[in-house]
C-alpha cells in the first residue's frame, strides 16, 4: 500500500508539473507574440529563423546602400544639369564674340560674363554633399577636386581626383558604384596643334583659354573654342546620361530587394510569429487540465493508510 500510494503521488505530481509547464510556456508565447522562446524549444525552427533574420539584415543593408547612392545620384543630376545649362550659355557668347560686327569693348563684356560663368561651374565641380565628401573627386572625397596648383595659387584650376570608382553592394551578386570622378564629367578637350597632331587640355584651362581668346579678340582662337565648347558639353551630357542610367539601374535593384525583403518578412512571419487564437485556445486546455490535474492530486496526497483501513 505504501508503494501504491507513492506512486500515485508522484505520478499526480509529474502530470500537473507538466501541465504547468506548459501552461508556462504558452504564457510566454502569447507575452512575446513568437512561437519559438529559446532554440531548444524547436531547434530546427529556431535554426531556420535565425537564417531568415541574417538574410533581412543583409537586405536591409543593400536598401541602406542603394539609399545613399540614390542621394548622391540626385545631387549629381542637380549639378550636371545645371553645368549644361551653364554651357549651353557659354556657347551663345563664344558665338556671339566669334562674330565680325562685335567690338572689343563688347567682347570685354562677354569676357566678363563668361568669368561669372567659370565660377559657377567651378563651384558645382567641387560640390560637396550632406557629409561634406566631394561628389566629382573620386575617392579622394576629402578635398576639393579642382583646385590651382600649389605654385600658382591664382592659376587655372586642375583635376586633383582620381579615377578610382568605389563600389557598394545592392545584391547578392550586384554592386553599383558610389563616386564618380570628376574627370569624367568636367572632361579634358583634344585641341590640335592645326596638323597631326593634339593634346588634351583640362576643362578649366580650355575655359580659362576661351576667355582670353575673347579679351584679345583672337580670331583663330576664338574659332577653336566653339569647337572646344561643343567637347564640354559633350562631355556633360554623356556624364548627365551615365547618371540617368544608373538610376535606372538602381530603381530596378531596389524593386528587386523590396521584393525579396517582402518575401522574407512574410516567411519569417510564417515561422516565428504565434497564431494568436490557436494558442489562446490550448492555453485555456491547459489552464483546465492544471485545474483537474490540480484537484486530483489534492485528492491523492490525502490518501493514507489509515484511510484505507478506515
Amino acid at each position: 500500500m505504501k508503494i501504491s500510494t507513492s506512486l500515485l503521488f508522484n505520478r499526480a505530481a509529474d502530470k500537473m508539473s507538466t501541465v504547468q509547464g506548459q501552461l508556462v510556456k504558452s504564457q510566454a508565447q502569447l507575452a512575446t507574440g513568437r512561437q519559438v522562446e529559446k532554440p531548444s524549444d524547436a531547434p530546427n525552427q529556431a535554426a531556420a529563423i535565425a537564417r531568415l533574420n541574417s538574410l533581412q539584415v543583409r537586405h536591409d543593408s543593400y536598401l541602406s546602400n542603394m539609399n545613399l547612392i540614390k542621394t548622391r545620384l540626385q545631387l549629381e543630376e542637380g549639378g550636371v544639369a545645371n553645368s549644361v545649362n551653364l554651357l549651353h550659355r557659354v556657347k551663345e557668347l563664344v558665338v556671339q564674340a566669334s562674330n565680325d560686327t562685335v567690338s572689343a569693348s563688347d567682347r570685354l563684356s562677354i569676357a566678363a560674363e563668361l568669368n561669372g560663368l567659370r565660377e559657377e561651374l567651378l563651384s558645382t565641380a567641387n560640390t560637396q554633399d550632406t557629409t561634406g565628401n566631394y561628389l566629382f573627386a573620386g575617392s579622394r572625397v576629402g578635398q576639393p577636386p579642382f583646385v590651382p596648383p600649389e605654385d600658382d595659387p591664382q592659376g587655372t584650376p586642375l583635376y586633383q581626383g582620381d579615377q578610382t570608382l568605389m563600389e557598394v553592394m545592392v545584391g547578392d551578386q550586384r554592386s553599383l558604384p558610389i563616386n564618380r570622378p570628376g574627370s569624367e564629367v568636367f572632361v579634358r578637350v583634344l585641341r590640335s596643334d592645326g596638323g597631326e597632331q593634339s593634346q588634351g587640355v583640362g576643362f578649366f584651362e580650355a575655359f580659362d583659354d576661351i576667355v582670353d581668346a575673347i579679351k584679345s579678340s583672337d580670331k583663330v582662337r576664338m574659332q577653336r573654342a566653339n569647337g572646344e565648347v561643343e567637347q564640354m558639353l559633350d562631355g556633360l551630357i554623356l556624364a548627365q546620361a551615365n547618371i540617368g542610367s544608373d538610376q535606372a539601374i538602381l530603381d530596378r535593384q531596389s524593386t528587386i530587394a523590396e521584393d525579396i525583403l517582402l518575401t522574407l518578412k512574410q516567411t519569417l512571419s510564417g515561422v516565428q510569429d504565434l497564431d494568436y487564437a490557436k494558442a489562446i485556445s490550448a492555453m485555456n486546455k491547459q489552464m483546465l487540465s492544471l485545474e483537474a490535474a490540480q484537484s486530483s492530486f489534492s485528492k491523492v496526497s490525502q490518501l493514507s493508510l489509515f484511510n484505507y483501513l478506515r
